[in-house]
């Protein structure tokens, strides 16, 4: 039972990851130590998925389900249900990278943008 608990924490912390590489260039503008972490994260976003790597995220997340369940079944609550369905969707590497290029340079632009704007 701990496994499952710990995947499903994983999860929800490989969610909100992701949510903070789509979305925190608004916070990276107004704290230094964020956009440092923001940008660091993009371009490891970046870096994992031009060589078809995975996030480390997923690789202790199937660990820790198939130490709860070897067979990896699906016995979790429906909200751990959606939220793997949003983490892992069933796209094309090249849209995923494609898309992984669309988020870093819109982030990009954003923080360029509001550099401009302040000085």
């Amino acid at each position: 039972m701990t496994y499952k608990i710990v995947a499903d924490f994983t999860l929800l912390i490989h969610l909100l990851w992701i949510l903070f590489l789509f979305l925190g260039a608004y916070v990276g503008t107004r704290v230094r130590m964020l956009r440092t972490l923001h940008l660091a994260g993009l371009a490891f976003a970046l870096v994992i998925q031009v060589f078809g790597w995975y996030c480390p995220l997923t690789y202790l997340e199937v660990w820790l389900r198939s130490k709860h369940d070897p067979r990896l079944a699906y016995t979790g609550s429906f909200i751990i249900h959606y939220v793997e369905k949003i983490v892992y969707l069933d796209l094309s590497r090249t849209l995923i990278v494609m898309g992984t290029l669309i988020v870093v340079g819109f982030n990009l632009w954003f923080y360029l943008g509001r550099k401009q704007g302040t000085g």
